[in-house]
């Protein structure tokens, strides 16, 4: 065994799953390509080696530190030059890590066949915190390349990485033409940090992934209505109001919705027409109505007013448009049929609106105004719109309520897209809000079933199909994609405002902030009584754009509109900071705490942000909010002396664990775990308890005053401490914090 000081380049491929997932061949061909035509040669050219390949990257070992920083620049260049022509999907992007350290080499025959130890675990790790083009160094680095060649070097921070006991100084390597004369520059996070290799498929914002910062809507809230008037748009406006249920049945309520919203959504399909999102009409539910002050509310001139009476398979409509400003009615009709022909009664009512605001269609809309039944069996419709009504109450209790229904709707119509999209959209929620369990499942099964609905639901796209595409792809982290999927949810169903605040989200992960902006201030419109989330979203956008007092107005609304999240609190603080406002960003970080605490999480610590899988990491984009937070007094961990007095002594820690049952949730996604330790220290757990490892039997014992898990292969370890604010009920008495996870709990037998 050889031991000697080397240079070493890590270099991966970004998102190759996704590319071999859309084109296996032609990816493998692509990369195999660059190797040979640039990786190889470039090495050879600048004194180094390839010593081990994967299939999506390699390492490579130099003499030269400064050899090595100069291949790495050539290669990135030269990726860029043969990326210039390609599509999005044949781009092939690469990561790339350069560290100087001791190695070990495994000799076999006449040379060197691999290479271990600290030095090559560094360079890997350095790689995975590079941006996609990007080149991440160490300290060791910086400090022999100094100006040797023309670039510059930008701190990140330090980060603790797995398998490493101290801390990695990283810097970001520059190579702007400017780059050499500012030599090594400020702190500048990566644009994006990973989750633990637990939640590789997600890029998770996580923590709302408990719906906090997660784009998907959230349990019904007092609406965010716009102090300002909003102007009339320059085409017709209308606002579809909820009809009145004139059935004996008040169990029918759910059709008579489904009424009103699949009207709505026929007429926000034509170009010419402007239609309120049923967010903000639906508010006016059950309310003597004053239709001046409705049309001024949502900026509309006309409104569609009406009512249904269903008797058996018999259906009676009647409806009626209204201009606002002279409240005149510009047309009147009741509409008989029956559930068999339900999709015509629908297209005649839509058809008599158009007439009566004299719109002109294009051919396209013409066509599309007759005949588009989305089954031919009114039994499975009638099944989705009562599954319907149960999810737009957005609790997973009602989502898993709606499951039944869409299930035989899609029994009695296996073609029933809608139906299909439907169970696909379940099914994704559970995986990504942590609630599989309550299914009987776990969160990978759920997964596996939302995309095979969504595989069936995608032979006939609708809104919510795209819909559900552009979040798996958001949670993945490939933002182009998410963004393509939500523009196709729009073109289906325009008034759908959701839509462009999940267009919106996506654009500010994929650094399109500018446009983001737009596309919420869109949203917005539409949905004039927006929920309060649309704020924090504008908001954010307006972070990234750099311009903090416009965001810190926002933000400041925003954390007063969504108390209970976190995350508006992190955003406003940082803001404050960057303007000199320490005090109030001092009790944004307080007001941020306590909502954490009340979640059934733990106070905030900067790791979560700036340390590579963290259980809590959320910075999207990031840099420009770590950067932010930093100038605050924010403790970096639990191990800081803000905590001392709340850490449990073995004394204390062993008659919490020992011959005990303790068991708490993810502040993120909700996502559940738990531990049964018996006197003789037996652990059998479940869900994950630190190092990635999931459930299990070993071992429980104390390390000092850290409580240990020892599995088969892994041993995790953890401080114990207290966690004020927290309560039985919400399973956070006590934190168990390691150097990558941070797991709230109480225990409860």
């Amino acid at each position: 065994m050889e031991r000697r000081l080397a240079a070493i380049l890590a270099a991966d491929v970004v998102g190759y799953g996704r590319l071999m997932e859309q084109d296996e061949a032609g990816t493998f061909a692509r990369l195999r390509a660059h190797r040979k035509e640039l990786f190889e040669p470039e090495i050879a050219a600048h004194h180094g080696h390839v010593f081990k390949l994967m299939g999506d990257g390699l390492l490579a070992e130099f003499a030269s530190v400064v050899e090595a920083v100069e291949c790495a620049v050539a290669l990135q260049n030269g990726l860029g030059k043969r990326n210039a022509d390609a599509p999005p999907g044949q781009r092939i992007d690469a990561r790339i890590g350069i560290n100087l350290g001791d190695v070990i080499v495994e000799t076999e025959g006449t040379g060197p066949a691999d290479m271990h130890g600290e030095g090559v675990i560094i360079a890997s790790r350095l790689q995975a915190l590079a941006e996609p083009g990007g080149i991440c160094v160490s300290q060791t680095v910086v400090s022999h390349v100094g100006h040797k060649i023309p670039v510059g070097f930008e701190l990140v921070g330090e980060q603790r990485v797995k398998n490493i006991a101290e801390p990695v100084k990283v810097y970001r390597v520059l190579t702007e033409p400017d780059a050499a004369d500012r030599g090594v520059a400020g702190r500048r996070p990566p644009h994006r940090l990973r989750w633990f290799a637990a939640a590789a498929v997600l890029i998770l914002l996580a923590a709302g992934v408990a719906a906090w910062l997660r784009p998907w809507q959230p349990a019904p809230q007092a609406p965010a209505t716009s102090t300002e008037t909003p102007p009339l748009p320059d085409k017709p406006s209308v606002a579809v109001l909820p009809f009145a249920n004139l059935s004996n049945d008040p169990q029918q309520a759910y059709f008579v919705d489904g009424m009103a919203e699949d009207l709505m959504t026929g007429l926000s399909r034509l170009s010419g027409l402007f239609v309120i999102a049923r967010h903000s009409a639906f508010t006016y539910r059950d309310q003597q109505l004053d239709l001046r002050k409705v049309g001024r509310e949502l900026g509309v001139r006309y409104v569609v007013e009406g009512s249904v009476q269903r008797t058996g398979d018999q259906v009676r409509i009647n409806v009626q448009l209204v201009d606002v400003s002279t409240l005149g009615h510009l047309w009147a009709e009741k509409y008989d049929g029956s559930m068999d022909d339900i999709f015509a009664l629908q297209d005649r009512v839509t058809k008599s609106v158009v007439d009566a605001l004299a719109l002109k269609l294009t051919p396209g809309e013409q066509q599309a105004l007759v005949g588009q039944n989305e089954t031919a069996v009114p039994g499975a419709y009638d099944e989705f719109l009562r599954g319907w009504e149960h999810y737009q109450r957005t609790t997973p209790e009602d989502f898993i309520a709606a499951l039944p229904h869409f299930e035989r709707a899609v029994a009695l119509d296996p073609s029933y897209a809608r139906a299909q999209a439907g169970l696909a959209l379940v099914y994704f929620r559970a995986y990504d809000q942590g609630w599989a369990g309550s299914l009987g499942m776990t969160a990978d099964a759920a997964f596996a079933k939302a995309r095979e609905y969504l595989t069936l639901a995608s032979v006939r796209p609708t809104s919510t199909s795209h819909q559900v595409a552009g979040n798996i792809s958001r949670a993945r982290g490939w933002y182009d994609d998410a963004i393509k999927e939500f523009q196709a949810a729009i073109a289906l169903e325009p008034s759908d405002s959701w839509s462009y605040a999940y267009l919106a989200y996506s654009l500010i992960y994929a650094g399109k902030a500018a446009e983001a902006e737009t596309q919420i201030q869109t949203a917005m419109r539409l949905d004039p009584h927006f929920p309060p989330l649309f704020i924090f979203y504008r908001g954010l956008a307006q972070f990234e754009q750099k311009r903090i007092t416009d965001a810190a107005v926002t933000l400041q609304e925003a954390a007063r509109l969504n108390p209970d999240n976190p995350w508006p609190f992190a955003y406003l603080a940082a803001s404050y900071a960057y303007l000199g406002r320490e005090k109030e960003a001092t009790e944004a970080i307080a007001s941020m705490n306590a909502a954490r605490v009340r979640a059934g999480g733990a106070p905030f610590v900067m790791r979560e942000l700036t340390n590579v899988g963290y259980e809590t990491h959320v910075a999207p984009p990031g840099s420009l909010l770590i950067r932010g937070l930093l100038r605050l007094r924010i403790p970096n961990d639990f191990h800081a002396a803000e905590f001392a007095s709340n850490k449990l002594k073995a004394s204390e820690v062993e008659p919490l664990f020992f011959g005990h049952r303790v068991h708490g949730r993810l502040l993120r996604g909700g996502r559940e775990y738990g531990v049964s330790v018996g006197l003789d220290g037996t652990a059998v757990r479940f869900g994950t308890w630190g190092s990635g490892a999931s459930g299990g039997t070993g071992t429980a014992k104390l390390d000092g005053d850290r409580l240990c898990f020892v599995l088969t292969t892994t041993t995790a370890c953890g401080t114990i401490f207290r966690n004020p604010g927290g309560t039985r009920a919400k399973e956070n008495e006590y934190i168990w914090s390691t150097g990558a996870w941070v797991l709230p709990f109480s225990q409860i037998e």
